[in-house]
């Protein structure tokens, strides 16, 4: 399950899922209960966010360190 979730496709679907149910839920829900789900929703895109961003640092680092002959 864990590299399910810590695939790119998965990342960037949770990331922009998220991002827009985020901006939408507290017009479409009232009240309390919209701002709420706007601040969960948030949350969890902030970290497939944060995780995608890790990701690509750890690619491109590794191309990095190259042996030299």
């Amino acid at each position: 399950m864990k590299s399910l979730l810590a695939s790119k496709p998965v990342l960037w679907f949770l990331f922009l899922f998220n991002l827009v149910v985020a901006a939408v839920a507290p017009f479409v829900v009232d009240g309390t209960q919209g701002v709420m789900t706007g601040v969960g929703m948030g949350v969890v895109s902030l970290g497939a966010g944060v995780s995608l961003f890790k990701s690509r640092g750890q690619q491109q680092g590794r191309g990095s360190h190259r042996q030299q002959i």
